[in-house]
């Protein structure tokens, strides 16, 4: 009796270990960080993951398949802002045609079509008449597309997103920040697939928080 409830309770032990250690695989400022000054969030009553990215980016082209195939497998509680990352001019005019391709109902095309064009066909959209030119052969007239892309509304878009990007302390793309507590990047967690773990992990994190 004596050996079997040793042997019983050194399974417990080490599933306890196991647990504790499983709990502490990522840690803050080590796979992500903490960021100093929370970001308020659009919505409280769920958990936000932000997506920082830029078209021109190899990187973000390569994470775009990982991150969607992982979007899928989120809870209803779990939600996603895309914020485009702008500094310096020609970025500017790729975070434009970002909130344009939403303001006219062609995004999910427009995404695609852009993120291909930078980084399958080496095009490197430096102006209006080359990013109008995507929208048109997506449908869309070249009147409603310069109506919409040098409107007020996506010049503050564009404004709000460079702010956010400042608050988020973004370093490069991708970056992920989840519920703007935490900015993960691909140097912090090790790779583009070890993001989206840590992603999970603190996803549960603030789902326990809350409860």
């Amino acid at each position: 009796m004596n050996v079997l409830t040793n042997l019983l309770l050194a399974g417990i032990m080490s599933c306890v270990f196991i647990t504790q250690a499983s709990a502490e695989t990522y840690q803050p400022n080590v796979h992500y960080e903490i960021l100093t000054k929370p970001v308020l969030t659009k919505n409280s009553s769920k958990i936000e993951v932000v997506d920082l990215f830029w078209y021109g980016c190899s990187h973000c082209y390569t994470f775009k398949e990982k991150l969607e195939s992982w979007q899928k497998n989120q809870s209803d509680d779990v939600y996603f802002v895309g914020v485009p990352a702008v500094w310096q001019a020609e970025m500017r005019l790729h975070a434009k045609a970002y909130y344009s391709a939403k303001a006219l109902n062609v995004f999910d095309k427009i995404h695609n079509a852009i993120f291909d064009a930078m980084n399958l066909q080496n095009k490197k959209l430096k102006s209006e008449s080359e990013i109008a030119d995507i929208f048109i052969t997506h449908g869309i007239e070249l009147k409603d597309f310069s109506k919409i892309f040098n409107s007020g509304a996506i010049e503050m878009a564009v404004d709000i997103a460079e702010k956010k990007q400042e608050k988020y302390r973004l370093r490069g793309t991708p970056e992920i920040v989840i519920n703007g507590k935490y900015r993960i990047s691909g140097r912090s967690a090790g790779s583009q697939s070890d993001m989206l773990k840590v992603a999970s992990f603190l996803i549960e994190k603030e789902r326990n928080t809350s409860k």
